[in-house]
């Protein structure tokens, strides 16, 4: 239930409270203050914005604002909407959350108290009617992946190396290879080569790419730099400094292949091999984590099994565009304000299940108030998924007993890519009076259409 924070007297109390000020917070506390809550979003860097800040390339916003903005514009309009409510909206920066607990009860207004470390004014602790955790998420490193070899200067994540670039305007190396095609390895990739680093490849264990395609062919089909499928780093090499890495290929247990040895001269090793929800204050045992997402099980409402505890954008999934991300942190803080109303308040919880070829699927259950019955208002659920594996033709049906609530087929579909359907909650509402669980369930058609 979380560590209890004794001895000292909350300074303030909020209607919601906003742990990370990157995409998700900033239109999470919009939103909250749009209807109507006081909010406070605390962020541990000195500005708002998170990993956009140093995202210089273009492609953000294509849906919410129809433009394709660089992660820095993006981020200025959140900021200014978030400006834009006053005093509605109490902005911490150079704040770090170290705590928070969770005090249950009927009488309890504000069950939530987060303790916070500020540059400016040392220690505080906030009490919140509701807490949303919006943290983003943090890149694998190299020891993660079990490279074999000293700790040598070069060794780097993507973000490490686009944050020297964009930001301090450094060139972390000259000559380099990039472990793992995830999408920040692709795109860096690209920068590197404008910046005149040469990249002597991108290998990845995997045998397929863990990137999105058009990264592939924009970073690094039109600057030649080759992507080497079913290869991964055994060792590095170098004392002071990298100085040359062994690369290796792997069967399709991701065994390595004796004899396929190959050490190539390099100064940096640029890695990128996944992202983890970043989820480590979290520590009540009512909250399950998804073991596909890393982050927390949730409603429609971004709201996990305790009552006004939030999560959304990448601490909850990690999320291919941060239009998805912006979206969830919306519905998270416009649910949250109504929650610190008195409003809304489900009565009862549906179970969705994935099965077939699905990784997951978001949310993880479908709240609803018993008043709905089968007159449920004609809105719908988004649901975000990803497939476990890639598939040129492929169903999904999601039912509920015999009841198929939605049914839609796709092409192309592959892990790297997220979708998303709509779900009727009208439908979901109705399927309920018969039924507490939800199937999602994709089907590949390859085989099945010939």
């Amino acid at each position: 239930m979380g560590t209890e924070i004794t001895g000292r007297q909350p300074e303030k109390q909020y209607d919601i409270l906003i742990i990370g000020g990157g995409p998700a917070g900033m239109a999470a506390a919009a939103a909250g203050a749009e209807h109507g809550a006081s909010v406070c979003l605390i962020e541990r860097n000195n500005k708002l914005g998170g990993i956009l800040k140093q995202c210089i390339h273009d492609g953000f916003g294509i849906i919410k604002f129809s433009e394709r903005l660089t992660g820095p514009e993006y981020a200025y309009r959140y900021r200014n909407l978030v400006k834009s409510y006053g005093s509605k909206v109490t902005v911490l920066t150079s704040a770090y959350a170290s705590e928070i607990s969770y005090h249950p009860g009927k009488s309890a207004v504000y069950p939530f108290t987060t303790e916070i470390i500020t540059a400016q004014n040392g220690a505080l602790c906030f009490t919140s009617s509701n807490l949303i955790l919006a943290m983003g998420c943090r890149e694998k490193s190299d020891r993660q992946v079990f490279i074999h070899g000293d700790r040598p200067a070069g060794i780097l994540t993507a973000g490490q190396a686009q944050y020297f670039i964009n930001i301090q305007g450094l060139m972390p190396c000259k000559r380099c290879i990039i472990l793992g095609s995830g999408d920040i390895g692709l795109i860096m990739a690209r920068r590197l080569v404008l910046e005149g680093a040469e990249v002597e490849g991108v290998y990845e264990i995997q045998n397929e790419p863990s990137g999105l395609k058009r990264n592939i062919v924009q970073c690094l089909d039109d600057f030649s730099i080759p992507l080497h499928l079913q290869t991964t780093v055994t060792e590095v090499h170098g004392r002071e400094r990298v100085e040359s890495i062994t690369v290796c290929k792997v069967d399709d247990n991701q065994k390595e292949i004796l004899g396929t040895e190959k050490t190539i001269n390099c100064d940096s090793l640029i890695v990128s091999v996944g992202l983890i929800p970043e989820n480590d204050i979290l520590n009540f045992p009512q909250v399950l984590l998804d073991p596909h997402t890393g982050g927390p099980e949730v409603d429609q409402n971004m709201q996990t099994r305790i009552p006004g505890l939030f999560s959304c954008g990448n601490a909850l999934h990690v999320c291919d565009l941060v239009d998805y991300v912006s979206e969830s942190g919306e519905t998270a803080g416009t649910y949250a304000a109504k929650v610190s109303q008195n409003s809304g308040i489900p009565n009862r919880t549906v179970e969705i299940q994935s099965s077939g070829n699905l990784t997951y699927q978001i949310p993880h259950f479908i709240s609803l108030p018993d008043s709905m019955k089968e007159s449920a208002p004609a809105q719908s659920i988004p649901v975000y998924f990803r497939v476990a594996k890639s598939t040129e033709k492929a169903e999904l049906v999601i039912r509920s007993g015999k009841s198929v609530l939605v049914r839609k087929r796709y092409t192309n579909l592959s892990p790297p890519e997220m979708k998303r359907v709509e779900l009727p909650l009208a439908a979901v509402a109705k399927a309920a009076l018969s039924s507490s669980l939800i199937e999602c369930i994709m089907t590949d058609l390859g085989e099945i259409d010939g």
